[in-house]
This record gives C-alpha cells, sequence and structure tokens, in this order.
C-alpha cells in the first residue's frame, strides 16, 4: 500500500511595528536588530501543492517531470527576461533621445541676452529697522529689467557677499530669460529679520524681509503690481488727453527712450503732466 506527502506551499505578508521614542536616521537603522516588535500578518495566499508517493518508482517519475518542469519555466522565465529587457532599452532608447532632443532645444534657446554696455536704470534708498538698503536696477532698451544690485549699510562681509552673489544669480536668471514674475513669486512673503516699517518708499509701507521688500518694489516699478503695494499711486491722473498729435506722439516715444521705466514705473504719460513747461523742438533744421 502507498502513502503520499503532500507539501502545501503558502506565501505570507506580514508587517513589524515598532514603537520610537524619536525618529531620526540611527533609529531607523537599528531597526533591523530590534526583536520588541508586533508582527501583523496581513495576508496569507496559497501558492501551490506538490503531492509525492513513498513509492520508489512513482517518485523517480515525479522526479523527472519535476525536472521538466523545471526546465520548462527556466525557459520561460529567460524568454520573458529577455522580452522585459528589450522593452527596457526601448524605453531607455526613447528617454534617452527625447533628453538629447530637450537639451539642444534648451542650448538652442536659453542663449544669454547680455546687458548693453550704458544702459538705464534707478536707485532706491529704504530703511528697514536701523538697516539701510540701496537697490540698483538696469535695464535694456525696452525698459525690461535685467540685472540688479543689492548694497546693504552696517553688515559684515559674510551678509554683503551673500547679498551680492544673491543678487548676480537674479540678474544671471533674468538675462537667460527666467521671467520677473517668477522670481516675484518665489521670494515673495519670505519672512526672516530684518523686517518691519519701511522708510523712503513711498509706495511699500513694510516687508517681512528683506527680499519681500525688494522683489514688491521690482514687482511694482517693471510688472505693474499694484495689488502687492500698500499705497495707491500717487502719479495717477484724470488728464487723458495729454498724447494726440504726431509731435507729442514723438515726444512721448523720446521720453520712453530716455527714460527708466522702473524710475517712474511704467507711468510715461502721467510723468509727462510734470514736464508739461518743458518745450522741445523734435524738427529738425534744414
Amino acid at each position: 500500500m502507498s502513502k503520499f506527502i503532500v507539501e502545501t506551499f503558502y506565501t505570507c505578508s506580514f508587517k513589524i511595528v515598532h514603537t520610537l521614542d524619536e525618529l531620526n536616521e540611527k533609529k531607523l537603522s537599528e531597526l533591523e536588530n530590534r526583536k520588541d516588535g508586533e508582527v501583523h500578518v496581513i495576508d496569507v495566499k496559497l501558492n501551490n501543492r506538490k503531492t509525492k508517493t513513498t513509492d520508489k518508482k512513482e517518485n523517480i517519475k515525479n522526479s523527472l517531470k519535476s525536472t521538466e518542469d523545471n526546465k520548462t519555466q527556466e525557459v520561460a522565465s529567460i524568454v520573458n527576461e529577455k522580452i522585459i529587457n528589450s522593452d527596457k532599452l526601448e524605453k531607455y532608447k526613447e528617454k534617452h533621445t527625447n533628453n538629447i532632443i530637450s537639451q539642444k532645444s534648451i542650448q538652442k534657446n536659453n542663449n544669454r541676452s547680455k546687458m548693453p554696455d550704458r544702459r538705464k536704470g534707478y536707485i532706491q534708498k529704504i530703511t528697514i529697522g536701523n538697516h539701510k538698503i540701496y537697490l540698483h536696477t538696469g535695464e535694456y532698451d525696452d525698459g525690461k529689467v535685467g540685472e540688479i544690485f543689492i548694497d546693504m549699510n552696517k553688515e559684515g562681509e559674510l551678509v554683503k557677499a551673500l547679498m551680492n552673489n544673491f543678487a548676480i544669480a537674479i540678474s544671471l536668471g533674468l538675462q537667460y530669460g527666467v521671467p520677473l514674475d517668477e522670481f516675484v513669486d518665489a521670494f515673495i512673503e519670505t519672512k526672516f529679520e530684518p523686517s518691519g516699517e519701511i522708510k523712503g518708499n513711498d509706495r511699500i509701507l513694510s516687508a517681512s524681509s528683506i527680499l519681500d521688500y525688494i522683489f514688491r518694489e521690482l514687482a511694482i516699478s517693471y510688472l505693474g503690481r499694484e495689488d502687492l503695494a500698500h499705497t495707491p499711486s500717487i502719479n495717477k491722473t484724470e488728464n487723458n488727453n495729454i498724447v494726440t498729435d504726431d509731435n507729442q506722439d514723438a515726444f512721448l516715444k523720446l521720453v520712453k527712450d530716455i527714460t527708466s521705466k522702473g524710475f517712474i514705473r511704467s507711468n510715461f504719460k502721467d510723468k509727462l503732466v510734470d514736464l508739461s513747461n518743458v518745450r522741445i523742438n523734435l524738427k529738425s533744421s534744414k
């Protein structure tokens, strides 16, 4: 009479729960050596069952069959692995090709637009707490800001160096095409000392940090972001009949060409009110 041996294979999923007094890298690295964890079984799955007989002949047949099955599974796994590797290779090639194309497009499009040797701009001095800050700007011929400089009074060499290099980084970003509003959104409302009341700026009365003030000033002057100002513009006028004929259009163009856009905060027509008593002969003498 033959006897049978039944082998049942299971897959068990479980988790180990540890209670830690504090969470850091050292505690996490020691988890594998701890023995105080609670084991919770999540799932138990039945994989397969194998049956063996105590008869030698049957055992030989079963072993031969098992060997054939193993070889078949081995061949199948090799084929599957080759298919998977082939798919991975194709995906890698596609990704690598896309990266090369994107890098070439970046190199093609992101050329630096250098500042002119002689350029317009303005200097704004303010006081925040006991700190004096001077913001210098440089503009392209079309009035867009392309560089900034930040000078601080009564500060150590480290702070001055950091602010100078920060200004250089922002200037390079502007010259490589990063929109000013991206910097504004990134640095507006940053909080650190010095902060508080601003003296010396008619549009900004307080700031949560030096960076908050700087990018509020740039946004108001170059982007027309009146929502970031604390006071209404004092240059607004209800007189809309300033520019009418060709001579006055030419005069307005001349003002735009020789005036810093940031200094007058883009209010060219409003600033013409202050120049109403100035007469310029735009006609060339023959």
